[in-house]
């Protein structure tokens, strides 16, 4: 597995242009989303392709759990992020995962808002312009919380399958939601369970098989310590238990998306402590077995939380949480990995 040392020693650490990499590397480029912001501590990046490029947004404020923390967003052009825009903020209460999803009829942003992850609810935003400018917040339906890190996919049906999960002082435990009208209703699907460990795992992420059936792989607890991959055979309805893959985890976010070359690609912590290093992974089989091929960050610090889709054009962008002092993006080419 190359290291992050080996693929981006070329890379000059600017906050908003793009660094270009050394001929044959799968990193294209990498640099931060923003230098400078009216907010000292960022967390729980997501990213859409849009019309001219991408949008990412995060939450950011004082320190995550703050009440002034709010959700934040910046558009990408292919050559460098816009200005920073507040996009969503409940006076007084923090918010929390933002998430960005493309449906045929615009763009919705998902966000939680509550004291706690235990205390929270989720709320939808919609834009007809690539972001913009957005809805009036609009919240789920009580006990529902949408896509709670990840993005989601859609269904046979163009259904939004949304993984989720509940975070209590009884358990940790994965969900999917799936809605048929754009957000405004739900149904709920699980609980996806680590036998034997209530507070097992949560934030889901999904990609569709070569056969059709969805998988997901889900951040786990320490008593689990691997990242586990559970599926379902009826786009979403009902899941298996969720096994353990050899890939070791630290409980902390991953995200995953299916390749057009069929091959699945997860981003996570390679270890099974602390938030180093942010790693790479393929799988050719679905999610059977898994190769890390290359570590995005290993120094010390946390580089966690990331968010990863394919573009049109093919390339893979992946955002993350740099230090929670600012939000990374990466550009990577499939072939390289």
């Amino acid at each position: 597995m190359a290291t992050r040392r080996d693929v981006l020693k070329a890379l000059a650490v600017l906050p908003a242009a793009r660094a270009a990499a050394a001929p044959g590397s799968a990193v294209l480029s990498a640099g931060f989303v923003y230098e400078q912001a009216p907010f000292p501590s960022c967390h729980a990046s997501t990213v859409v392709e849009v019309e001219g490029g991408l949008l990412a947004a995060w939450f950011g404020g004082a320190q995550e759990r703050a009440p002034d923390v709010a959700i934040w967003s910046a558009r990408f052009d292919g050559r460098r992020w816009s200005p920073l825009a507040q996009v969503a903020v409940e006076p007084g209460i923090p918010t929390w995962n933002p998430v960005l999803w493309r449906d045929p009829a615009g763009l919705i942003l998902f966000y939680r808002a509550g004291p706690s992850p235990e205390a929270w609810s989720t709320f939808l935003k919609r834009s007809s312009d690539g972001g913009r400018t957005w809805s009036e917040a609009e919240p789920l339906p009580a006990g529902l919380l949408g896509p709670i890190k990840n993005k989601p996919i859609a269904g046979g049906k163009g259904e939004i399958v949304a993984g989720s999960s509940v975070e209590s002082y009884r358990a940790w435990t994965s969900w999917v939601e799936i809605s048929a009208d754009g957000g405004r209703t739900w149904t709920r699907h699980g609980p996806i369970v680590v036998p034997g460990v209530p507070k097992g795992n949560i934030q889901p992420a999904l990609w569709r098989c070569r056969d059709g059936r969805l998988r997901m792989a889900v951040r786990t607890t320490e008593r689990v310590g691997r990242v586990c991959v559970a599926e379902s055979s009826d786009d979403g309805r009902t899941w298996s238990a969720a096994r353990p893959t050899a890939l070791p985890h630290p409980n902390s976010g991953l995200d995953a998306v299916k390749l057009s070359d069929g091959r699945v690609l997860l981003v996570y912590n390679h270890t099974p402590r602390g938030r180093t290093p942010l790693t790479v992974a393929v799988s050719e089989d679905d999610g059977d077995s898994w190769q890390p091929r290359l570590a995005l960050e290993d120094a010390p610090g946390e580089y966690s939380y990331p968010a990863v889709i394919q573009a049109s054009d093919g390339n893979v962008h992946v955002t993350y949480t740099w230090k929670r002092q600012r939000i990374r993006h990466a550009v990577l080419r499939p072939a390289g990995l």
